[in-house]
Protein backbone atom coordinates (compact mmCIF):
# COMPACT_ATOMS: atom_id res chain seq x y z
CA UNK A 1 0.00 0.00 0.00
CA UNK A 2 1.63 3.35 -1.06
CA UNK A 3 0.81 6.29 1.06
CA UNK A 4 -0.81 9.22 0.28
CA UNK A 5 -1.24 10.98 3.62
CA UNK A 6 1.00 14.40 2.28
CA UNK A 7 -1.90 15.00 -0.08
CA UNK A 8 -4.82 16.93 1.30
CA UNK A 9 -7.35 16.00 -1.02
CA UNK A 10 -7.06 12.46 0.41
CA UNK A 11 -8.33 13.75 3.55
CA UNK A 12 -11.60 14.44 2.16
CA UNK A 13 -11.85 11.42 -0.26
CA UNK A 14 -10.06 8.82 1.62
CA UNK A 15 -8.19 6.48 -1.09
CA UNK A 16 -9.52 2.71 0.06
CA UNK A 17 -7.24 1.07 -2.61
CA UNK A 18 -3.94 3.43 -2.11
CA UNK A 19 -1.81 1.29 -4.45
CA UNK A 20 -4.51 2.61 -7.61
CA UNK A 21 -4.96 5.83 -9.53
CA UNK A 22 -7.40 7.86 -7.59
CA UNK A 23 -9.79 9.80 -9.93
CA UNK A 24 -11.93 13.54 -8.39
CA UNK A 25 -14.07 13.50 -11.75
CA UNK A 26 -17.99 14.12 -12.23
CA UNK A 27 -19.77 12.19 -15.31
CA UNK A 28 -19.64 15.25 -17.92
CA UNK A 29 -17.97 15.68 -21.21
CA UNK A 30 -14.75 16.87 -19.68
CA UNK A 31 -14.69 14.42 -16.59
CA UNK A 32 -15.78 11.28 -18.27
CA UNK A 33 -12.26 11.87 -20.78
CA UNK A 34 -10.17 10.48 -17.51
CA UNK A 35 -13.33 7.80 -16.58
CA UNK A 36 -13.31 6.18 -20.76
CA UNK A 37 -9.55 6.57 -20.48
CA UNK A 38 -8.98 4.60 -17.56
CA UNK A 39 -11.54 2.11 -18.37
CA UNK A 40 -9.86 1.37 -22.40
CA UNK A 41 -6.29 1.31 -20.65
CA UNK A 42 -7.25 -1.38 -18.06
CA UNK A 43 -5.32 0.36 -15.31
CA UNK A 44 -6.72 0.12 -11.72
CA UNK A 45 -8.01 3.03 -10.21
CA UNK A 46 -10.74 4.20 -7.40
CA UNK A 47 -12.95 6.98 -8.16
CA UNK A 48 -14.31 9.88 -6.29
CA UNK A 49 -17.21 12.12 -6.92
CA UNK A 50 -16.59 15.86 -6.66
CA UNK A 51 -19.73 17.07 -6.05
CA UNK A 52 -21.35 20.46 -7.94
CA UNK A 53 -24.02 20.62 -5.40
CA UNK A 54 -22.39 20.82 -2.50
CA UNK A 55 -19.50 22.75 -3.97
CA UNK A 56 -17.23 20.13 -3.52
CA UNK A 57 -14.76 21.40 -6.20
CA UNK A 58 -14.11 24.54 -4.03
CA UNK A 59 -13.06 22.51 -1.09
CA UNK A 60 -9.70 23.39 0.45
CA UNK A 61 -8.76 19.72 -0.10
CA UNK A 62 -10.11 19.57 -3.59
CA UNK A 63 -7.90 23.30 -4.62
CA UNK A 64 -5.10 21.92 -3.11
CA UNK A 65 -4.73 19.48 -6.12
CA UNK A 66 -6.27 21.41 -8.64
CA UNK A 67 -5.99 25.22 -8.06
CA UNK A 68 -8.15 25.82 -10.76
CA UNK A 69 -11.29 23.83 -9.09
CA UNK A 70 -11.92 21.86 -12.36
CA UNK A 71 -12.77 18.17 -12.19
CA UNK A 72 -11.48 15.90 -13.65
CA UNK A 73 -8.05 15.70 -11.52
CA UNK A 74 -5.87 12.23 -10.70
CA UNK A 75 -3.43 10.90 -8.19
CA UNK A 76 -1.02 8.38 -9.48
CA UNK A 77 0.94 7.04 -6.54
CA UNK A 78 2.72 5.22 -9.07
CA UNK A 79 3.98 8.22 -11.10
CA UNK A 80 7.33 9.11 -13.00
CA UNK A 81 10.21 7.40 -11.04
CA UNK A 82 7.98 5.97 -9.00
CA UNK A 83 6.62 8.53 -6.77
CA UNK A 84 2.99 9.70 -6.85
CA UNK A 85 2.01 12.52 -9.07
CA UNK A 86 -0.97 14.42 -8.83
CA UNK A 87 -2.09 16.05 -11.91
CA UNK A 88 -5.13 18.25 -13.55
CA UNK A 89 -6.61 19.02 -16.49
CA UNK A 90 -8.31 16.43 -18.87
CA UNK A 91 -6.20 16.75 -21.96
CA UNK A 92 -2.98 16.39 -19.49
CA UNK A 93 -4.36 13.46 -18.11
CA UNK A 94 -5.15 11.71 -21.38
CA UNK A 95 -1.51 12.06 -22.25
CA UNK A 96 -0.38 11.06 -19.47
CA UNK A 97 -1.87 7.80 -19.14
CA UNK A 98 -1.35 7.10 -23.07
CA UNK A 99 2.19 7.71 -21.89
CA UNK A 100 1.96 5.15 -19.39
CA UNK A 101 0.32 2.38 -20.76
CA UNK A 102 1.85 3.29 -24.23
CA UNK A 103 -1.89 2.90 -25.87
CA UNK A 104 -4.18 5.53 -27.44
CA UNK A 105 -1.35 7.64 -29.06
CA UNK A 106 0.28 6.72 -31.56
CA UNK A 107 4.46 5.87 -31.43
CA UNK A 108 5.18 7.64 -34.70
CA UNK A 109 6.29 11.17 -34.07
CA UNK A 110 4.25 12.62 -37.06
CA UNK A 111 0.65 10.33 -35.88
CA UNK A 112 1.55 11.62 -32.56
CA UNK A 113 1.69 15.44 -33.09
CA UNK A 114 -1.48 14.94 -35.40
CA UNK A 115 -3.36 13.24 -33.20
CA UNK A 116 -2.49 15.96 -29.88
CA UNK A 117 -3.37 18.51 -32.52
CA UNK A 118 -6.74 17.24 -32.55
CA UNK A 119 -6.80 16.64 -28.94
CA UNK A 120 -6.23 20.64 -29.06
CA UNK A 121 -8.98 21.12 -31.33
CA UNK A 122 -11.17 19.36 -28.91
CA UNK A 123 -9.89 21.72 -26.04
CA UNK A 124 -9.38 24.94 -27.80
CA UNK A 125 -12.89 24.73 -29.86
CA UNK A 126 -15.25 21.98 -29.59
CA UNK A 127 -15.39 21.96 -25.87
CA UNK A 128 -15.25 25.83 -25.30
CA UNK A 129 -18.07 26.77 -28.16
CA UNK A 130 -20.11 23.51 -27.44
CA UNK A 131 -20.46 24.57 -23.82
CA UNK A 132 -21.35 28.20 -24.50
CA UNK A 133 -23.85 27.01 -26.92
CA UNK A 134 -25.15 24.85 -23.70
CA UNK A 135 -25.19 27.90 -21.61
CA UNK A 136 -27.41 29.77 -24.15
CA UNK A 137 -30.02 26.97 -25.15
CA UNK A 138 -30.61 25.06 -22.09
CA UNK A 139 -29.23 26.67 -18.51
CA UNK A 140 -29.51 30.78 -17.86
CA UNK A 141 -28.51 31.93 -21.25
CA UNK A 142 -31.89 30.73 -22.54
CA UNK A 143 -33.51 33.56 -20.97
CA UNK A 144 -32.00 35.61 -22.55
CA UNK A 145 -34.30 38.10 -25.08
CA UNK A 146 -31.29 39.17 -27.40
CA UNK A 147 -30.45 35.41 -29.28
CA UNK A 148 -27.63 36.74 -30.80
CA UNK A 149 -24.78 35.50 -28.42
CA UNK A 150 -26.75 31.76 -28.67
CA UNK A 151 -26.83 32.32 -32.41
CA UNK A 152 -22.97 32.95 -32.74
CA UNK A 153 -22.59 29.93 -30.86
CA UNK A 154 -25.05 27.33 -32.93
CA UNK A 155 -23.16 28.92 -35.83
CA UNK A 156 -19.56 28.23 -34.22
CA UNK A 157 -20.68 24.36 -33.34
CA UNK A 158 -22.05 24.06 -37.08
CA UNK A 159 -18.77 25.21 -38.66
CA UNK A 160 -16.79 22.90 -36.07
CA UNK A 161 -18.46 20.01 -36.78
CA UNK A 162 -18.27 20.51 -40.18
CA UNK A 163 -14.55 20.66 -39.54
CA UNK A 164 -15.09 17.15 -38.19
CA UNK A 165 -17.36 15.91 -40.71
CA UNK A 166 -15.08 16.43 -43.75
CA UNK A 167 -11.78 14.74 -41.62
CA UNK A 168 -13.47 11.65 -40.66
CA UNK A 169 -14.97 10.84 -44.64
CA UNK A 170 -13.42 7.76 -45.22
CA UNK A 171 -11.70 7.29 -41.79
CA UNK A 172 -12.88 4.75 -39.10
CA UNK A 173 -11.50 7.10 -36.12
CA UNK A 174 -10.14 10.34 -36.16
CA UNK A 175 -6.39 8.95 -36.67
CA UNK A 176 -7.92 6.54 -39.47
CA UNK A 177 -8.18 3.00 -38.84
CA UNK A 178 -7.04 3.78 -35.09
CA UNK A 179 -8.92 4.80 -32.14
CA UNK A 180 -6.86 7.59 -29.91
CA UNK A 181 -7.08 9.91 -27.53
CA UNK A 182 -8.66 12.35 -30.03
CA UNK A 183 -11.85 10.27 -30.14
CA UNK A 184 -11.71 10.06 -26.03
CA UNK A 185 -11.70 13.65 -26.36
CA UNK A 186 -13.84 15.14 -28.79
CA UNK A 187 -16.95 12.44 -29.28
CA UNK A 188 -18.13 13.07 -25.22
CA UNK A 189 -18.67 16.60 -26.47
CA UNK A 190 -20.57 15.73 -29.20
CA UNK A 191 -22.50 13.23 -27.60
CA UNK A 192 -23.34 16.17 -24.63
CA UNK A 193 -24.08 18.87 -27.59
CA UNK A 194 -27.07 16.47 -28.93
CA UNK A 195 -28.36 14.68 -25.50
CA UNK A 196 -27.75 16.73 -22.51
CA UNK A 197 -27.95 19.98 -24.19
CA UNK A 198 -30.67 18.96 -26.64
CA UNK A 199 -28.62 20.92 -29.43
CA UNK A 200 -28.92 18.67 -32.33
CA UNK A 201 -31.98 20.47 -34.16
CA UNK A 202 -31.03 23.59 -33.37
CA UNK A 203 -27.02 22.55 -34.98
CA UNK A 204 -28.70 20.82 -37.77
CA UNK A 205 -26.50 17.59 -36.56
CA UNK A 206 -28.30 15.41 -39.05
CA UNK A 207 -26.35 17.02 -41.96
CA UNK A 208 -23.33 15.91 -40.61
CA UNK A 209 -23.49 12.40 -41.46
CA UNK A 210 -20.07 11.43 -40.23
CA UNK A 211 -19.78 12.13 -37.11
CA UNK A 212 -23.17 10.29 -36.38
CA UNK A 213 -21.63 7.19 -37.76
CA UNK A 214 -18.49 7.67 -35.66
CA UNK A 215 -20.35 8.90 -32.38
CA UNK A 216 -22.44 5.87 -32.64
CA UNK A 217 -19.29 3.86 -32.69
CA UNK A 218 -17.55 5.66 -29.98
CA UNK A 219 -20.67 5.09 -27.44
CA UNK A 220 -20.92 1.33 -28.89
CA UNK A 221 -17.60 0.89 -27.12
CA UNK A 222 -17.47 -1.66 -23.66
CA UNK A 223 -15.27 0.68 -21.84
CA UNK A 224 -17.11 4.42 -22.89
CA UNK A 225 -20.78 2.73 -21.80
CA UNK A 226 -19.05 2.27 -18.45
CA UNK A 227 -16.99 5.18 -18.52
CA UNK A 228 -19.75 7.32 -19.18
CA UNK A 229 -21.29 6.60 -15.85
CA UNK A 230 -18.16 7.12 -13.85
CA UNK A 231 -17.85 8.56 -11.20
CA UNK A 232 -21.93 6.98 -10.17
Amino acid sequence: MRDLSDFPITRKWPARHSDRIQLYSLPTPNGVKASIMLEETGLAYEPHRVSFDTQDQMSPEFLSLNPNNKIPAILDPDGPGGKPLALFESGAILIYLADKTGQFLPQDPAQRYQTLQWLMFQMGGVGPMFGQLGFFHRFAGKEYEDKRPRDRYVAESRRLLGVLDQHLTGKQWMMGDDYTIADIAIFPWVRNLVGFYEAGELVGFQDFHEVQRVLQAFTSRKAVEKGLLIPA
